[in-house]
């Protein structure tokens, strides 16, 4: 049956509250994870950038005795080829752990605010420690 206006409103606000902050985990694990693998083209991009002489043209000893012009050309270009694949592996490995995880099953429809007597779905699946219990693979995150 449906709720009434007051209760539906808070209820809308608890649901839009849960889903943003299953929303702002998603993307601090993103966030992390990108960061961490990327990395390494972040460093060698960084550094050919401050080494080139109409870039930033810094005086540190390293860009002096080691990097010239051509060599940081050559870490730019390096950097910037290496990043796809780093880009494809971050995905592969944000979306292994979102679907671990189950970051996904948390988010809930805004019709559980509208309805009494709805369960949550991740109560419906067996509660937020299910995975501890063995996953079911059988369920989708998308359903």
């Amino acid at each position: 049956e449906p709720r009434s206006a007051w209760c539906c409103l808070a209820w809308t606000l608890l649901v839009v509250t849960m889903n943003s902050l299953v929303f702002l985990m998603n993307l601090l694990l993103m966030f992390v994870i990108f960061t961490i693998v990327l990395l390494p083209t972040i460093v060698v991009v960084y550094f050919g950038f401050q080494c080139h002489s109409r870039v930033l043209h810094s005086a540190a000893r390293y860009c002096k005795n080691f990097l010239d012009d051509n060599s940081s050309s050559a870490l730019i270009i390096l950097g910037f080829i290496i990043m796809s694949p780093l880009i494809v592996a971050a995905m592969a490995i944000y979306c292994s752990l979102a679907r671990r995880l189950r970051l996904l099953m948390c988010l809930q429809p805004c019709s559980r605010a509208v309805y009494k007597g709805v369960k949550w779905r991740w109560y419906e699946e067996g509660g937020l420690c299910s995975c501890l219990r063995g996953c079911n693979t059988q369920v989708k995150a998308w359903v």
